[in-house]
């Protein structure tokens, strides 16, 4: 179902883009969001950054990958690896490493999908995005509300509530290159006191590269129950994957070559990942003291997978149980004055083992088991957060909250850095440690304070400037503090901080819409893995930039839309970071993987209300590939062309063709061992999706 490869025109790259929803900027200032205060907020009433994305504007997108639609919210790029794989950034460079995902909170219905601590690079795989009522991202420290893991931003996927009607059905099939499928079912019903919802999601993708399809099933079950004063709204979210797993091309441009883009040099690797969820939010009518929300939720997760990146190859196996909770009480002191205050407490039993069964030529790479262990946590934290209505025009907000995280590591093998039978790696005429080192059992404990100031002022009726300041923090992850190397026995590391301001200017003028912001942040105490591969604290680095979000109202049936950001990441020291030569200076330079200029421009066509045409150009700039930047990705655009038609009173018709122009282009790129490394992205390509609403 590919489209046979020909050039697009060059005219089109002078379309900018179009949106799926003519009214989307207006709409989303007017939209209820969570993600900033837990309770529903018109987001015109925050001083936080929150670009929303809509279950209409999700359904226009049709994703086979997150990346395609986070690509929309400024400052954020969602960086593509094989299958369902991805690393995040959000006013950030694409984080790696064990504790890159510490900076981003992925939620479900305002719940994280892992604990503090224990998060994973690829979770936003597990939650059930496509078939979402909205996912609001805030960009920008969320610590104060959320705590640990929003050090960058938020992203918060807010389930589709159960219908309003008795029963509501819809049923969609889709196909497209290699063997792609995907199915999504939904059934609800609504009675006098409760209302439900299931949710289906099955997808089967071969795969573009050879041995790299994946297979992927999500299930999401809404019930919402109302008593007198009281209403509950629970969800289950179950998800499953098995994915064939492909390693890098490698060499300089492999990306443009035809006959390396379709190779797989890991053929043997793979992922199997099963999640379970559940989470029920009791909001309660307290009369004059206000109202209290109280979350319970539990999680389980299990994870095999290969790393096929490192020497050996060792199989990781990892997982987790745990039971938490959150609360939210909202008590108006004046008319002018609302206070939301809670507790939130959170238990976690998680495990990780790895075992390299293939023998390497590095005698400190030995076969066996490298670490078995596992840790329980704790995690603690009081918040309070103010709204004050301070005039008419004026309003203020600030937050402050104490958390603690608690870990209880107990290392299931030998202490230090042996083989699994206690023996040395090297040679027995020459002994060496070998590289993988583990502590003994272990307590760490870790406080921290976060806090957040806003203000909001009207200059107009359709004018308003913000200006937001937050701190935020991560403590770090459980694999920064128990998976050492290199000797090292104990990580003695802090959690890492982060200093934050935000001045913005949103509002509308005639038939245009707009939401400027400007911020800076500082990071101290970045953890890092230094020259000698030990995880160490105490590097700095610099954020800066400038991102937008507009929408043109061109003509009754025509809109353009624009999201996109222009920043700079930075070391502000000389970190000495693993790979580097002793001595060399990194302070200034660009952290890799930080493009300075990212956006998407949508020209969208309404003919008629049943159907809806989009174009959409998307800019990936320039960025480097390592710290001393000698290495670069030049960039690319990309161009897709969506159509949503209704073809009659229950049957939707959906095509869409990503890389219109058939480029050729990296989803993601790096410089490692001596060479460039890419994962390829996949030619233009033909969906064609029909829905049914039974």
């Amino acid at each position: 179902m590919r489209i046979p490869n020909r050039s697009a025109p060059h005219a089109l790259l002078a379309l900018i883009a179009l949106s799926s929803n003519p009214v989307a900027a207006a709409e989303e200032l007017e939209t209820l969001v969570v993600s900033a205060t837990r309770s529903s907020v018109p987001a015109a009433e925050l001083s936080n950054s929150i670009r929303t994305l809509s279950a209409e504007e999700l359904a226009m997108i049709g994703a086979v990958h997150i990346s395609e639609v986070l690509a929309r919210v400024p400052g954020a790029w969602i960086n593509r690896g094989n299958g369902q794989e991805n690393l995040t950034a959000i006013r950030s460079p694409v984080f790696t490493g064990a504790g890159s995902c510490g900076a981003f909170y992925v939620a479900e219905d305002g719940v994280p999908i892992r604990p503090p601590g224990v998060c994973n690079v690829n979770e936003l795989s597990e939650i059930n995005g496509e078939q979402a009522a909205r996912i609001e991202v805030l960009r920008g420290p969320g610590t104060a509300v959320h705590g640990s893991n929003a050090q960058h931003g938020v992203i918060n996927v807010i389930s589709m509530p159960p219908p309003e009607t008795p029963r509501d059905a819809s049923l969609s099939l889709e196909g497209g290159p290699n063997e792609y499928a995907r199915l999504l079912g939904s059934y609800g019903e609504a009675h006098p006191e409760h209302a439900w919802r299931l949710s289906i999601n099955a997808a089967h993708d071969g795969g573009y590269k050879d041995d790299s399809g994946f297979d992927q099933q999500k299930l999401s079950y809404r019930h919402d129950v109302a008593w007198s004063g009281v209403t509950l709204a629970s969800l289950l979210s179950l998800a499953n994957l098995n994915q064939e797993t492909a390693g890098f091309v490698v060499g300089e441009d492999a990306y443009k070559h035809s006959g390396e883009k379709r190779e797989n040099p890991n053929p043997e690797a793979f992922r199997d990942n099963k999640t379970a969820r559940w989470q029920g939010r009791f909001d309660i009518d307290l009369g004059a003291s206000g109202t209290l929300a109280i979350t319970p939720y539990l999680r389980y997760q299990d994870m095999r997978f290969l790393q096929h990146f490192l020497l050996g190859q060792p199989l990781e196996e990892n997982g987790l149980r745990s039971v938490g909770w959150q609360s939210a009480w909202e008590l108006s002191l004046s008319d002018a004055l609302l206070l939301s205050t809670g507790i939130d407490a959170e238990y976690s039993d998680s495990y990780l083992q790895e075992t390299q069964r293939e023998a390497v030529t590095v005698s400190v790479l030995p076969t066996g088991k490298h670490y078995d262990y596992r840790v329980d946590s704790l995690n603690g934290a009081a918040f309070a957060q103010l709204r004050w209505e301070a005039s008419s025009t004026t309003r203020v907000m600030a937050g402050l909250r104490l958390e603690e995280q608690d870990y209880d590591y107990d290392n299931r093998m030998l202490d230090g850095a042996t083989r699994d039978d206690g023996s040395n790696c090297g040679s027995p005429a020459q002994p060496l440690p070998c590289r993988y080192s583990r502590p003994a059992d272990r307590n760490d404990s870790f406080g921290e304070v976060s806090l957040n100031a806003g203000i909001s002022h009207a200059l107009t009726s359709s004018q308003e400037v913000i200006l937001n300041i937050a701190h935020g923090f991560r403590p770090p992850q459980t694999a920064e503090l128990y998976r050492l190397q290199s000797g090292q026995l104990a990580a003695d590391i802090n959690s890492e901080q982060i200093d934050s301001i935000e001045l913005g200017w949103r509002g509308s003028w005639a038939a245009f819409d707009y939401n400027l912001s400007s911020y800076y942040m500082e990071k101290s105490d970045v953890i890092f893995q230094d020259s000698e591969r030990r995880n160490v604290d105490g590097a700095a680095t610099e954020h800066y930039g400038f991102e937008y979000s507009l929408a043109w109202r061109l003509a009754p049936h025509w809109m353009l839309s624009a999201d996109g950001t222009l920043a700079r990441h930075r070391y502000a020291d000389d970190a000495p970071l693993q790979g580097l030569a002793p001595g060399t200076s990194i302070e200034g330079r660009d952290i890799d993987t930080a493009p300075r200029s990212m956006a998407s421009v949508r020209l969208g066509w309404t003919p008629d209300p049943r159907t809806t045409l989009e174009l959409e150009w998307q800019h990936i700039g320039r960025y480097f590939l390592e710290p001393t930047d000698t290495y670069d990705y030049p960039g690319h655009e990309l161009l897709h062309l969506r159509l949503r038609r209704e073809l009659g009173h229950s049957l939707m018709l959906g095509v869409r063709v990503t890389n219109l122009g058939d480029e050729d282009y990296a989803e993601r790129a790096d410089y490692a061992f001596g060479d460039y490394r890419y994962f390829v992205g996949e030619p233009r390509s033909l969906f064609v999706e029909l829905g049914w609403q039974l």
